[in-house]
């Protein structure tokens, strides 16, 4: 008879919650493959060496499994900077000590909705006028590392402001605007460049820019095309494109909350 009771239950939730977050972040970089192949070596290594009791093969397996512990570790550095980064943010550690506190006043939310218009205006504006734009909005992971290597400028929102610093003969024009909570932290900003090839050949630099910053934080990226003037969300990975300016208003305040 098999004994399992709480304990075991609570353990294999844990490994399914640590397996799906893992197939999360190896989906948000385009490496799902190489996520089902450890799968697989995994389940033949526990049925060789476990079941099977193979003990030539089940050294092997164990050798290997060695080697490759190294191996993910070199090869997914950038996902599991990104894992820790996610679980030892100051701020999730803050939402976790209030979670049963209200979460946000009338005051910041009011705050939050002002800004989030004005973010929205100066994208339709760019849109029409097909100037090219990309917006990150920093969330739970800081970007401090971005942020001091561009330019510093601390700046209340404003949608003439964002309206100007991605103006065509701007000198920060194809940089990165990073706004933290309230504020333009930064401009002019270099970001990592995704390597997935799964992003489609007519998307340029700045989409794969914004692709490559939501893949190493949660941060959310606006991307507005100098070419069609099309706004594009890339959020967790994944990409949002072509929405309307009513479209971008509602997912930034569900997104934001």
């Amino acid at each position: 008879m098999i004994d399992f009771g709480i304990k075991d239950a609570i353990d294999i939730l844990l490994v399914a919650i640590l397996l799906y977050y893992i197939w999360r972040l190896m989906k948000a970089s385009g490496s799902l493959n190489v996520f089902y192949g450890i799968l697989v070596f995994v389940a033949v290594w526990v049925l060789v060496a476990q079941v099977l009791e193979m003990k030539l093969m089940g050294s092997l397996f164990d050798n290997f499994r060695s080697v490759g512990v190294i191996a993910i570790i070199i090869l997914f550095q950038e996902e599991i900077r990104r894992f820790f980064l996610t679980l030892g943010s100051q701020r999730r550690l803050s939402k976790i000590a209030q979670l049963f506190k209200q979460k946000m006043t009338e005051k910041t939310e009011g705050q939050v909705n002002e800004n989030i218009m004005k973010i929205v205006f100066a994208c339709n504006y760019m849109s029409k006028n097909f100037c090219g734009a990309l917006i990150i909005i920093e969330r739970e992971i800081a970007l401090t590392d971005i942020v001091t290597k561009g330019e510093k400028i601390d700046a209340n929102i404003s949608t003439e402001l964002i309206k100007n610093i991605f103006f065509k003969n701007s000198p920060l024009h194809d940089g990165a605007m990073i706004i933290n909570r309230d504020k333009i932290a930064a401009v002019g900003c270099i970001l990592p460049v995704s390597h997935n090839l799964n992003i489609p050949k007519e998307l340029g630099l700045r989409h794969r820019a914004a692709l490559g910053i939501t893949q190493q934080s949660d941060a959310i990226a606006i991307i507005v095309s100098e070419e069609t003037g099309a706004i594009s969300v890339a959020s967790g990975g994944e990409f949002i494109l072509r929405m309307q300016g009513n479209e971008l208003e509602n997912y930034l305040i569900k997104a934001l909350k």
